[in-house]
């Protein structure tokens, strides 16, 4: 119990510190009439008080990072009269209000949300409508007041809040995802719990499906959820949640037939992760010739005596929505849309040049969860997973291309690029890793391995051709929450550092971003290949006038 609370002092003591520089880039745009005129600057504060929840979701200033950001949307509003700036303030007290419902911040984001000037747009059509001389900064200047009042009360309020919210949590949402032969359901909670979890066998004197159950501690269940889900696939029969005692809640999912299931959690926000999988569809069968016996069979020989095709391919480009992903080195540019641009274009290169069927995880400014990605590409069947990103480095020299497959962290950097892309603190990767062992099998990193190695070649080979200074930092890999979990070989693509100036130039090039997609397609090209000798072999037309892999 003594280290628990030392951790979250330390996370709290670390949001403390992130809660401070929101502040003060606060300050500099307060004493900024210029800087106030641009909408940037406005919205860079507000991201860096939604990184104080961000970064621990569980310390006593979340709340606190939430309602400022609320505060300055608000601000924002009364200058932009854009709909969707008083919108993300009502999301910001909204989230105050479900997963702080303790929280003194609670009270001021209910009074936030009945604010007359939040309810409707301030008129500016005449003289008349506007503020007074004297007033005219009065609502900066409010925010300002609430800043200071919001730190000094944090101040002596942390260690009290930290060990008051750290056995408590709300489970807050059932989700689910499935396919005749997987299934994935998430239990979303906005705190960390212990859980235990048991599988029941069927009762045929009371007429019970078999059962599996997931118990957590120190819980509650929320007023809100769902608690009762149908699935009715062939695998599972529905999923429900109880307050099984005073602080323990039960999720119960009702089994037809299934074949093994894994069970994980991930963090910021909490959820725990059940994984279920049925048999397997029966592969077509095909005339393989067969080895001598006391033959071994090299690595890879398998698939291509199988001869495994690649037929749909889900392309899943980073972040989205709320999640902006890195800032550019360039004003405006952020992760999350060069990200879909290149994915859109790579898609359309996919399906012109290998006659793959592509599914995007997203093919608009949305918000997705890490662990939705992967559970797309599970219950679409895919045969192989793509995430784009880009890079970034708070050194801004840093640059060049990384190719990444799912498995233990081999060092620091690796680390790093697995706890950004993961909105995760850097000491949960070890929570991460020791999980990875029971839910990868051997041959599944291989093959992931195989294909980051072909498109990382040929990135860097394909550049090389049109561009200097293509560096290639290698094929590495780490612990990402969005390859968790993929039952086919999955890679995540670091294009470019988008904190460089130079790459942030190209990354915004359309030429750039073309010739980018097309060396990707020359790697899946080369690893189908590898895989499949005969894949792009186009047959004579005079002898047959079939061609295999488009």
């Amino acid at each position: 119990m003594l280290s628990l609370t030392v951790q979250q002092v330390s996370f709290a003591a670390t949001s403390k510190d992130k809660y401070h520089q929101a502040e003060a880039c606060f300050k500099k745009l307060r004493h900024s009439p210029k800087k106030q005129k641009y909408r940037e600057n406005w919205l860079l504060c507000i991201k860096k008080f939604k990184a104080v929840y961000r970064h621990s979701p569980s310390s006593s200033w979340a709340p606190a990072g939430l309602y400022m950001a609320g505060v300055l949307y608000e601000e924002l509003y009364r200058r932009s009269f854009k709909k969707s700036d008083k919108e993300n303030a009502f999301k910001m007290y909204d989230l105050i209000i479900k997963r702080y419902p303790k929280s003194k911040y609670r009270q001021k984001a209910e009074n936030a949300i009945h604010r007359h000037a939040l309810k409707k747009a301030p008129k500016t059509t005449s003289k008349k409508a506007r503020p007074k001389k004297n007033n005219a900064r009065s609502p900066v200047d409010s925010i300002e007041k609430e800043i200071k009042k919001s730190s000094s009360t944090q101040d002596r309020n942390t260690k009290k809040s930290t060990q008051a919210e750290a056995g408590n949590a709300e489970i807050v949402g059932l989700r689910y995802w499935s396919n005749p032969h997987y299934t994935r359901v998430v239990i979303d909670a906005d705190n960390e719990v212990s859980y235990a979890h048991r599988l029941l066998k069927k009762d045929t004197s009371t007429n019970k499906p078999q059962r599996l159950y997931v118990d957590l501690n120190n819980s509650r269940l929320g007023k809100d959820i769902k608690k009762h889900i149908l699935i009715d696939d062939n695998l599972l029969i529905d999923t429900r949640a109880g307050q099984f005692s005073s602080n323990q809640v039960r999720v119960v999912v009702d089994i037809k037939s299934f074949k093994t299931y894994k069970i994980f959690s991930l963090k910021n926000p909490f959820r725990i992760v059940i994984d279920v999988w049925g048999k397997a569809a029966k592969p077509t069968p095909s005339v393989v010739k067969t080895d001598k016996k006391g033959v071994k069979i090299p690595a890879g020989a398998l698939a291509k005596q199988l001869v495994l095709g690649v037929r749909r391919i889900v392309i899943d480009p980073g972040h989205g929505g709320r999640d902006y992903g890195a800032p550019g080195y360039l004003k405006g540019v952020y992760e999350k849309n060069i990200s879909l641009k290149v994915a859109r274009r790579l898609a359309k290169k996919i399906r012109k040049k290998l006659n793959c069927e592509v599914i995007m995880t997203r093919n608009s400014d949305r918000n997705l969860t890490l662990e939705e990605r992967t559970a797309i590409a599970n219950t679409k069947n895919a045969d192989l997973f793509i995430s784009i990103h880009t890079n970034a480095s708070r050194d801004r020299r840093a640059f060049g291309i990384e190719t990444f497959f799912l498995n233990l962290a081999t060092d620091n950097d690796a680390i790093l690029v697995a706890a950004r892309e993961n909105a995760t603190s850097t000491k949960n990767i070890s929570d991460l890793q020791s999980i990875l062992s029971d839910l990868m099998q051997n041959a599944k990193i291989n093959e992931s391995s195989r294909l980051a190695v072909h498109i990382q070649g040929s990135l860097k080979n394909h550049l090389r051709k049109y561009y200097s200074r293509i560096k290639s930092k290698g094929v590495k890999q780490a612990p990402f929450y969005v390859l968790l979990g993929a039952q086919m070989p999955a890679i995540l693509i670091e294009t470019a550092f988008i904190s460089n100036s130079r790459e942030c130039k190209r990354l915004v090039n359309e030429k750039y971003q073309d010739r980018m997609c097309d060396a990707i397609v020359k790697g899946i090209q080369a690893y189908v290949r590898e895989t499949n000798p005969t894949a792009f072999m186009e047959v004579n037309p005079k002898k047959d006038s079939r061609k295999y892999g488009g």
